[in-house]
């Protein structure tokens, strides 16, 4: 998985981000990610529209800031 990336670098990412960023910025799995995702679990909207899973870095701050997941 990795390190999850730090407030800082999640603030530099473009609007969206894919499903296995986002998963970083909240320092899960992408399997685990998924899985959320599927039950609408995933602790931020995630968008669905034609392609891949995207989330808005803005929320991904907004969830971050308020002191969710592990960053």
């Amino acid at each position: 998985m990795g390190e999850p990336a730090t407030l800082d670098e999640v603030r530099r990412w473009p609007a969206l981000v894919s499903l296995a960023q986002a998963a970083r910025a909240l320092g899960f799995s992408i399997t685990t990610s998924y899985r959320l995702d599927r039950r609408g679990e995933f602790p931020v909207p995630v968008l669905r529209v034609a392609g891949p899973r995207r989330v808005r870095t803005a929320d991904l701050l907004a969830f971050l800031e308020a002191g969710g997941a592990s960053a």
